[in-house]
């Protein structure tokens, strides 16, 4: 299939103000991996979540994303938003610990054969625990219980540094880079101008070599 994207050209290509730009990794799995999985520390549940439950994929959407500055859900509208989660085709999970959700995952199966990792990811202090392995674990199990051929997702250099080798050592193989650019929810409003610190927020068009 051919992407409807012309290539970059070799050297450097400025991005204009007002966006940022990350370097994006796809990767698939075309088997569901054998072996035993490693547990997490806690007993710890998966929820579905639906359209009733906008409040809680709302907060968990922040809660999960902002230091990864997730922001393409952010302006999307309440009613866009309850139609994925009533979606058949759509699953979308929150991950509890006890009484408080800690994670929030979405499998996309609009697409015959495949299904998709839209969003992956646990709150900040639940990192280094076994929480994530827990959750993939979980979501590839739901993923291959489909008559799938293709389980994929992207990660980019927004994410936490281990999460493309977290990916890999879980089966996942790279096959394809892309550059994307796009607003930065921080300085649209989305997300406040402390979120993903470790991303450059650039208020202004700079100058200079």
């Amino acid at each position: 299939m051919q992407d409807d994207h012309p290539e970059l050209p070799d050297g450097y290509s400025p991005v204009p103000a007002g966006k940022v730009a990350n370097v994006v990794t796809f990767l698939e799995m075309r088997e569901r991996p054998t072996g035993a999985a490693n547990a997490a520390e806690r007993p710890l549940t998966l929820v579905r979540l639906g359209p009733q439950n906008l409040d809680i994929y709302r907060r968990l959407f922040r809660d999960v994303g902002e230091d990864w500055l997730w922001g393409s859900m952010l302006g999307v509208g309440d009613d866009e938003v309850r139609g994925i989660l009533a979606s058949p085709l759509m699953e979308t999970y929150a991950l509890r610990d006890g009484e408080r959700d800690i994670g929030l995952l979405e499998l996309d199966f609009r697409t015959a054969g495949e299904c998709e990792v839209v969003y992956f990811g646990i709150v900040k202090e639940a990192i280094g625990k076994g929480t994530g392995r827990f959750l993939m674990n979980q979501a590839i199990a739901r993923a291959f219980a489909h008559p799938i051929k293709r389980f994929w997702l992207h990660t980019c250099t927004f994410d936490h540094p281990s999460a493309l080798g977290f990916y890999q050592h879980l089966g996942f193989k790279p096959y394809k880079l892309m550059v994307e650019i796009h607003d930065d929810p921080r300085l649209i409003g989305l997300l406040p101008k402390t979120a993903a610190p470790h991303v450059p927020l650039l208020e202004k068009a700079q100058s200079g070599k």
